[in-house]
C-alpha cells in the first residue's frame, strides 16, 4: 500500500512507534486499513474496515444515505466476538551492534542480493554521499529485483545514524513500479501467436471489408491492397483501378501515413536542420515536400510538411517510418539542440486521411464542402481548413498520383461518416476505391519514389536526381550535408535512379533483377544496377520500371540487359523515371 500511495504522488510518513513508513493521505480516494495503516489490533482493524467500507460506498455515489446506524450496529455485533490483540512495541534493530567498529567487524550484509554491507554504506556517507539517492547509487543498495523491499529500511537507518539525524530526515529512495516483479513467462508470453506481431487498423478498416478489399501488411498496418470485382485477378483489379483514377476519380485510405505535430518558436529552424531543403519562408497555408537524410547523407524518409501557423507545422512521414522519424526528431532535439524551442506530438492515430484523385476530384469535393476550390485560389501544395459534410477538416492539395488530388484529413472518430458520404456523392462520378497495389503503379508512372523500395540506405538525394530538394546556402548545416559531400558520394559511377522500358511492351521485369551492360557475358557477370520497382501500366499500355544504374543519369537512351533466373536475357532502354505527364500539368489543373 505504501508503494501504491507513492506511485500516485504521495510521500511516505515515518512512524517512530512502528519503526516503519506509512502511506500519507495524499490520495483522498485511497483508504488504508489494518496493517497497511500501521494498525495491528484486531478490534481496531475491524472498526477501521467497516468505516472504510462505508466511506467507499459514499464515494461511489451514496453520500446522501445515512450509514451511522449501520456502523454502530455492525460494530456492536463484531466487538464482543473479537479478542483484542495488541501488537508488542516495535524494536528498532536495524543494525546489530558489534564490539568492534563497523569497518573492523565481520561483514554485516544489508542487501543480500547485491552484497551491500553496513561498512559499505558508512563508507559512502564518509565519502560525502549524504543523499539517500546518492548512497543507493554508490553502493547499489536496493538495485536488485526486490527493489529494496528487504534491505532499504535497514540501509536508511544506517545512513541516518551515521549522519546523526532521524530516519524521517534521511528519507527514502523513489518507489517505482512494479512492486511485485514481472515473471519471465509473462514477458516471454507477450510475443506469441496473435501477439507476435500486432496488427494495426485504420478507422476505416471495417468499411474496406464491406467493399471486399484484400489486405497487405505495411509495417504493422493492414492496408487495402486492391478491391476485386467478382473473380478479378489482382492484375485485372489494379488495372481497372488505375484507369478509373486516370479517367475519373479514385478514393484511397491514406490514414496510415505518419503525422507529427510540430510547434514552437524555433520550429522553422528545426525543420531547416532535419530536412535537406529550406523552410524559413514557407508561408501559412502552404505545403512542401522534404527529404530527410541520416548523418551519412543517405535518404531514410520523405514526406510533405504543411505550415498551419507561423510556428506550427504538421509533418507527414512514410507509413513504416513514422515511429523512427519521431524518435529521430526527439533524439536530435534532446541531445544536440536542446536550446531550440520546439515540441513534437505524434498524431497519426488522431487523424484519418482520405485521398480523392483524378480529373473529377474537384467536382466530387465541391458537392461536399463550400470552400473555394478554384485552382487559382486553391493551388497545388496549398491546404485549407474546411467543413466536409459538416465535419471540421483539413484539406491538402497534394498528389502522389500526378492527378488532381485532395487529401481530406478529419478526426478519426468522423472517418466513417465522411467515407460513407464520399461513396454516396461519388456515385455520380463513378468513384472507385483503390488500394496500395494501384497506388504503387500510379506513383511509379510519375517517377515518385518509395523510401525503402527505391532506396536502400545507400542512396543520396543526388543519386535520385533530386538535387532540387537540397538547399545549398542554409546558415546552419542540415543533417547529412557533410555526409553527402564525401568523396565517395560524389563519384560519377554511383548508382542513380532511372526509368526502364522493356523492348517488348508486355514484358514486366522482376523487381530485384540485376542489370548488365553487355549481353552474353561469362559468369560472373559485371552487375551495374538492379530494378527497384516494376509494373504494367494500363494507362500507358506498356510495362514500366524504376532502377538504380551506375552513372545512369548520363546513360539515358542506352540499352541494358537483365539476365533472369529462367535463362532468358531481357533488353530494356534507360529513360526518365517520369513516364506519365512529365510536365506535371494534370496535378496543377
Amino acid at each position: 500500500m505504501l508503494h501504491l500511495s507513492c506511485h500516485t504522488g504521495g510521500r511516505p510518513i515515518w512512524s517512530d512507534a512502528l519503526c516503519a513508513f506509512l502511506a500519507d493521505d495524499f490520495n483522498k480516494e485511497m483508504q488504508c486499513v489494518g496493517a497497511a495503516n500501521g494498525q495491528y489490533a484486531l478490534d481496531k482493524i475491524i472498526e477501521e474496515s467497516v468505516i472504510a467500507g462505508i466511506n467507499a460506498a459514499k464515494l461511489s455515489g451514496n453520500e446522501n444515505h445515512d450509514f451511522s446506524s449501520n456502523v454502530n450496529k455492525e460494530l456492536d455485533i463484531l466487538k464482543p466476538k473479537v479478542e483484542t490483540y495488541l501488537a508488542s512495541k516495535a524494536q528498532a534493530i536495524f543494525h546489530i551492534p558489534h564490539a568492534k567498529a563497523t569497518f573492523m567487524a565481520p561483514k554485516q550484509f544489508v542487501d543480500f542480493q547485491l552484497d551491500v554491507t553496513a561498512a559499505g554504506i558508512e563508507l559512502a556517507v564518509a565519502e560525502g554521499f549524504e543523499s539517500i539517492e546518492h548512497v543507493k547509487r554508490y553502493t547499489a543498495l536496493g538495485f536488485g529485483t526486490d527493489q529494496g523491499k528487504i534491505s532499504n529500511i535497514n540501509g536508511m537507518a544506517i545512513v541516518a545514524k551515521k549522519l546523526k539525524q532521524s530516519i524521517a530526515e534521511t528519507g527514502t529512495t523513489i518507489f517505482r513500479p512494479n512492486y511485485t516483479p514481472v515473471t519471465f513467462d509473462a514477458i516471454a508470453g507477450r510475443n506469441v501467436n496473435s501477439f507476435f506481431d500486432v496488427e494495426r487498423y485504420t478507422p476505416l478498416h471495417r468499411e474496406h471489408i464491406k467493399l471486399g478489399a484484400l489486405f497487405e501488411d505495411v509495417g504493422q498496418w493492414k492496408r487495402p491492397w486492391y478491391y476485386p470485382d467478382d473473380n478479378e485477378t489482382m492484375n485485372e483489379a489494379v488495372a481497372r483501378e488505375c484507369l478509373a483514377v486516370r479517367s475519373g476519380v479514385g478514393l484511397l485510405d491514406a490514414s496510415t501515413l505518419g503525422k507529427i505535430d510540430i510547434q514552437g518558436k524555433d520550429a522553422r529552424e528545426f525543420l531547416n536542420r532535419v530536412y535537406t531543403n529550406a523552410w524559413s519562408k514557407l508561408p501559412v497555408g502552404r505545403c512542401r515536400y522534404g527529404l530527410m537524410c541520416g548523418e551519412d547523407g543517405m535518404v531514410f524518409d520523405d514526406g510533405v510538411t504543411a505550415c498551419l501557423a507561423e510556428n506550427h507545422f504538421i509533418m507527414t512521414t512514410t507509413t513504416g517510418g513514422a515511429a523512427h522519424v519521431y524518435q529521430w526528431l526527439e533524439i536530435w532535439h534532446q541531445t544536440e539542440w536542446p536550446e531550440l524551442d520546439v515540441y513534437f506530438t505524434t498524431v497519426t492515430d488522431q487523424w484519418a486521411t482520405m485521398t480523392i484523385s483524378g480529373p473529377k476530384a474537384r467536382f466530387l469535393l465541391a458537392k461536399m464542402t463550400d470552400i473555394d476550390l478554384n485552382p487559382e485560389s486553391f493551388k497545388f501544395m496549398d491546404w485549407r481548413e474546411a467543413d466536409v459534410v459538416g465535419v471540421p477538416s483539413r484539406i491538402f492539395r497534394i498528389s502522389f498520383t500526378g492527378e488532381q488530388s485532395y487529401e481530406i484529413n478529419v478526426p478519426a472518430n468522423y472517418a466513417v461518416v465522411v467515407w460513407e458520404k464520399l461513396l454516396e456523392y461519388g456515385q455520380e462520378f463513378e468513384l472507385t476505391p483503390y488500394g496500395t497495389g494501384t497506388m504503387h503503379v500510379l506513383r511509379a508512372e510519375k517517377g515518385f519514389i518509395i523510401v525503402g523500395q527505391d532506396t536502400d540506405g545507400s542512396v543520396t538525394p543526388a543519386d535520385l536526381n533530386m538535387g532540387w530538394a537540397v538547399a545549398k546556402n542554409k546558415p546552419f548545416s542540415f543533417i547529412g550535408q557533410r555526409g553527402m559531400n564525401r568523396e565517395d558520394c560524389l563519384r560519377e559511377d554511383r548508382k542513380q535512379l532511372v526509368g526502364l522500358k522493356t523492348k517488348h511492351p508486355n514484358q514486366v521485369l522482376p523487381e530485384g533483377a540485376q542489370i548488365i551492360l553487355q549481353p552474353n557475358q561469362p559468369i560472373p557477370m559485371k552487375m551495374v544496377g538492379h530494378v527497384t520497382s516494376s509494373y504494367f501500366s494500363a494507362a500507358l499500355g506498356h510495362s514500366i520500371a524504376m532502377a538504380v544504374v551506375k552513372n545512369g543519369i548520363n546513360k539515358l537512351g542506352d540499352s541494358v540487359y537483365l539476365p533472369l533466373d529462367n535463362g532468358e536475357t531481357v533488353e530494356a532502354n534507360i529513360c526518365s523515371p517520369i513516364f506519365y505527364d512529365p510536365e506535371g500539368a494534370k496535378q496543377n489543373v
